[in-house]
């Protein structure tokens, strides 16, 4: 179970105040809303890379309220994979891993695992420049779920893609979430999207967060 109780987040003159959201374990959950309500924020301050005000957020049966983001066992795929441009597609997977201390063996066991799942064993050896949307996409989901998070933050992972490709990383979503086993938090604003992925459908209003479907 994954609990945000009474979250507020204050960004200049934008604040949000008693937000409020349950996740079960394993689902797949779609959260949407206008731009601008806050879903970044908030999925930022799940992360732990947004400070927060107020409220408490657990993973599980732990408090991460104060914990940093390394700590947090949440993976992130922000709406642009920030890629780190001068680093090696297999080493981008592996970095978590490393600053982590796992042993070289299983660190390359479980990229090669995930360049199988994800269709990304012919561009381990090249660097970011040059990849297409699509690829780039499924280079950054490989690095967030490198290290097994128990959470992984999905913020419009869509939006930039051609139809096509879009329909392939969909696809790959589906795949990704049955074999990994990880709770999903998807930001959204297309409706098809929450549809076609979503076990549960939340929907940002008011800054409050309701929950349209499950």
């Amino acid at each position: 179970m994954i609990r945000i109780s009474e979250l507020a987040i204050g960004q200049g003159d934008f604040r949000l105040e008693d937000v409020n959201l349950s996740l079960p374990d394993q689902c797949y959950a779609i959260l949407m809303g206008p731009t601008g309500c806050g879903k970044t924020t908030l999925i930022e301050a799940i992360c732990g890379l947004r400070p927060i005000c107020n409220g408490s957020i657990y993973l599980g049966n732990h408090n991460v309220t104060n914990q940093a983001a390394f700590d947090r066992n949440v993976g992130y795929v922000p709406q642009d994979s920030v890629l780190f441009p001068t680093m090696r597609i297999d080493h981008q997977i592996e970095f978590a891993l490393v600053v982590r201390k796992m042993a070289k063996n299983d660190r390359r066991q479980r990229v090669a695992e995930l360049a199988d799942l994800l269709g990304i064993g012919n561009i381990l050896k090249r660097f970011p420049q040059g990849l297409s949307g699509g690829e780039r996409q499924r280079v950054a989901l490989a690095r967030a779920l490198a290290f097994r998070p128990q959470l992984l933050c999905l913020d419009e992972p869509l939006s930039a893609l051609d139809a096509s490709t879009k329909s392939q990383i969909s696809s790959l979503l589906k795949r990704v979430h049955a074999q990994e086993k990880v709770t999903v938090l998807h930001i959204t604003h297309n409706p098809t999207e929450a549809v076609e992925l979503g076990t549960i459908v939340f929907r940002m209003v008011d800054q409050k967060i309701v929950q349209t479907s499950s």
